[in-house]
């Protein structure tokens, strides 16, 4: 079965260093792409969390969060962060600097100091405390295998989407499958009358209408668009049903496909009734393209 590219997932790891809570959120993307952001206690180990991660989520865009948390650290004046004293006297000594020589008004106080986000810091970022890499590869990956599951619930909801677009698009195939040789009578009696009009008393040649009307019927033949329309269906639904893998890519080609030949049986009609159902096709696989953007 089909996955969806979105999908949410988090994990905790207890360790005698502190606490991994790991975070996972993907979006769809043509490709794996991962945006971390990591504790600086597991910057380190950036690689390996990122090949982790691309294994168990090898399509969409990754968003990774590991965040370290220590009870010893959180006391009850810090609430575990940290000012950065140094920085904030430099950051306060070139304000009053800037104040004097350019003759500006307002003082230097708290709010403003406040708005320079490096000035608090959590304790983490400022103690590196030591992990195992197995608790991190485990919190990793219970996250994202978290967030697989999640995508695997999403997929057979777009399964069931994707088979009701499938259907309504054979329904509108039958209905020009069945106007097609009825458009070719109407046109034969069409230009048979039209014809006797122009001849008045004169006979009317048979044979030369008749070849006339085969020719035409050559022009206007759409029974292999019908065919290849068909059988682009029967593998999209096979692709969908047997996914054990990504598969968003071929459905994305097969979309294609399956709007080529809608367009050259469009270009053929000729016909209001199957132009209709051409134009019915076409918004139809315009969903079934909106929705296979977000397939694994």
């Amino acid at each position: 079965m089909i996955r969806s590219m979105t999908g949410y997932g988090d994990a905790t790891r207890v360790t005698p260093a502190g606490v991994l809570r790991a975070e996972v959120r993907t979006v769809n993307h043509r490709y794996f792409s991962a945006n971390l952001r990591l504790a600086r206690a597991v910057e380190r180990y950036e690689t390996q969390i990122r090949d982790w991660l691309r294994a168990l989520l090898p399509r969409g865009h990754v968003n990774f969060s590991l965040r370290v948390e220590r009870d010893d650290l959180a006391d009850a004046d810090s609430g575990g962060v940290r000012v950065d004293e140094v920085r904030a006297r430099m950051y306060a000594r070139a304000l009053r600097t800037l104040k004097e020589r350019l003759e500006l008004p307002g003082e230097v106080d708290v709010a403003l100091l406040a708005r320079f986000g490096d000035l608090i810091v959590p304790e983490d970022d400022v103690v590196a405390p030591e992990f195992q890499l197995e608790a991190i590869r485990e919190a990793t990956q219970a996250a994202a295998h978290a967030a697989v599951e999640m995508r695997i619930a999403e997929g057979e909801r777009l399964g069931v989407d994707l088979e009701e677009r499938l259907r309504a698009i054979e329904d509108a195939i039958a209905v020009i499958a069945a106007r097609a040789p009825e458009r070719l009578v109407a046109e034969r009696d069409r230009m048979r009358r039209v014809v006797t009009e122009l001849l008045g008393d004169l006979k009317l040649d048979g044979e030369r209408v008749a070849r006339e009307i085969a020719m035409l019927a050559e022009r206007w033949d759409i029974s292999e668009e019908l065919v290849r329309l068909r059988s682009h269906i029967a593998l999209f639904r096979e692709t969908v049903a047997d996914a054990a893998e990504p598969v968003g890519k071929r459905l994305g080609f097969l979309i294609q496909e399956m709007n080529r030949e809608t367009n050259t049986i469009g270009a053929k009609a000729n016909d209001a009734p199957i132009e209709h159902r051409v134009i019915a096709v076409k918004d139809e696989i315009e969903r079934l393209r909106e929705q296979v953007e977000n397939v694994e």
